[in-house]
């Protein structure tokens, strides 16, 4: 019998993943050797982190997700508790829990990742309890497990609770998730896979018509963010920092949207907010190093210097029919 669940801001319905960092002066080169500078053992995962950075920045968090029964499986559990994150994670004996090891290249910070997942760490819709969900505020999925995903953002939109998606891929039944989703925060290829259409100012509002999502939008790494409410461009440039590692850029990026999304913020702020967090959390390793305060977040916004946005880098185009003014 299922009790009650306690009352919380949001909900995370997705993946968990431990991130073996390597930094390296620079990329090799095939059939080299190059000597790396560090390497650490940290937790991570799309909507674990997201989870963590909402708990960090004051709102009551509760993440789902399924591990193994290995030592990853115990870092998983202790990190949550950690971070006052309220965990509900499902066990599969003999398996080994979802790992990543990431070659990170010190000049720039950007990333190369190797990973693994073993399938039985797929989450079940049958793992799902109801009261899990429809006791958030929000709710936060990524695409990896759709069926899973799908049921509970059925069971948020029933209970008129927002829900939020990082997809950043084709996973079979995406489209079901998508009809439940109201604020879809996709990487910058998802809206042209999905579509066919590899004209973002294109593909953005024909996703919109079609799932009759809030907003729609794409996350464009260190250039920003570029989102579409039906009725205009939303382009947000990024945030100059000196990157250490962009590990969890976009994971923090989410999480700080659903913290936009539950403080009622206008969406310029909203997107604002969530690429100066994600610019901030690259300048630490980690997936989850570099999560700061929302006052720290808060002086990047009204301090920092912006990078070349949506606009100066060429990706908005006017959609058909709308009028020049439309992305002002």
């Amino acid at each position: 019998m299922n009790k009650t669940a306690d009352r919380v801001d949001v909900a995370g319905v997705g993946l968990n993943a431990t991130d073996t960092l390597i930094r390296l002066p620079h990329f090799p080169a095939f059939d080299t050797k190059v000597e790396f500078l560090s390497s650490g053992v940290l937790p991570g995962g799309q909507v674990a982190s997201a989870m963590v950075a909402c708990s960090e920045w004051g709102l009551r968090a509760r993440y789902i997700g399924k591990v193994g029964d290995d030592r990853a499986a115990q870092m998983q559990r202790a990190a949550m508790e950690w971070a006052r994150v309220e965990a509900h994670f499902i066990s599969v004996p003999q398996c080994s829990s979802q790992s990543a090891f990431i070659l990170v290249d010190e000049k720039s910070g950007e990333r190369t990742i190797l990973w693994r997942r073993d399938p039985r760490l797929a989450l079940r819709p049958d793992e799902l309890q109801r009261e899990w969900i429809v006791s958030a505020r929000a709710l936060h999925v990524d695409g990896h497990d759709t069926a899973a995903a799908a049921l509970a953002a059925r069971w948020a939109r029933e209970a008129g609770i927002p829900v939020t998606a990082d997809l950043d891929n084709l996973y079979p039944g995406v489209e079901d998730l998508l009809k439940s989703v109201d604020y879809l925060m996709a990487s910058r290829d998802f809206p042209g896979k999905l579509t066919g259409e590899p004209d973002i100012a294109k593909s953005l509002p024909a996703i919109r018509q079609r799932f009759d999502c809030r907003l729609v939008g794409v996350t464009l790494g260190r250039m920003g963010a570029l989102a579409w409410d039906g009725r205009r461009f939303i382009p947000c440039p990024g945030y100059q920092v000196t990157a250490v590692d962009t590990t969890g850029a976009g994971d923090i990026f989410h999480g700080a949207f659903v913290y936009g999304v539950l403080q009622d913020w206008p969406m310029e702020r909203v997107l604002e907010f969530s690429c100066a967090a994600a610019a901030l959390n690259c300048t630490a390793l980690g997936a989850r190093g570099g999560i700061k305060s929302v006052e720290e977040i808060e002086r990047l916004m009204s301090e920092g210097q912006r990078t070349a946005g949506p606009n100066e880098i060429g990706v908005l185009r006017p959609a058909p029919g709308t009028a020049k003014g439309a992305r002002e």
